[in-house]
């Protein structure tokens, strides 16, 4: 179980990391859709993992999180003026790739639906088509009777 005290240096240390990439690191490989997610540091407060979201194709992604872990000494050295610790973590980046998967799962909820009302509409119309033909039969039967009785 996580203490409170790193709850809160979890929340802080995201704030003021998310702060340092927004406003102070100047790489042109740093894009600006970046987002750090959650920092998870470890019990002895000597490492911690920060988790971005990139909002990029997969290979600016991969080229953002290579510029971010050169940059970690950086923004470890400019995060721990804010924050007094002891001992400032080592940063480590991760991709946060939860967003994607929110958005991969919110369009195959989407498709099903969209699935199931086709489907739907298609039992509706299946239905009118069986009445009419059911009509159609029954009014040829009518008719059919009608010339036998006609006939006799």
């Amino acid at each position: 179980m996580i203490s409170k005290r790193i709850e809160r240096l979890n929340s802080l240390l995201k704030e003021v990391i998310s702060d340092i990439i927004r406003k102070e690191v100047r790489n042109p490989h740093i894009n600006g859709l970046i987002t750090v997610t959650r920092v998870s540091i470890t019990n002895d407060l000597h490492h911690a993992k920060v988790y971005v979201s990139i909002m990029a194709p997969d290979v600016q992604k991969q080229e953002t999180l290579m510029a971010l872990k050169s940059a970690s000494g950086f923004i470890a050295t400019n995060s721990s003026k804010q924050v007094v610790m002891r001992y400032f973590p080592e940063l480590t980046f991760k991709l946060d790739d939860s967003v994607d998967k929110h958005l991969r799962i919110e369009s195959l909820l989407h498709e099903i639906n969209l699935e199931r009302k086709s489907r739907t509409d298609a039992d509706e119309t299946d239905e009118a088509d069986e009445a009419d033909e059911v009509d159609e039969a029954e009014e040829i039967d009518d008719a059919n009777e009608v010339k036998d009785e006609s006939s006799t």
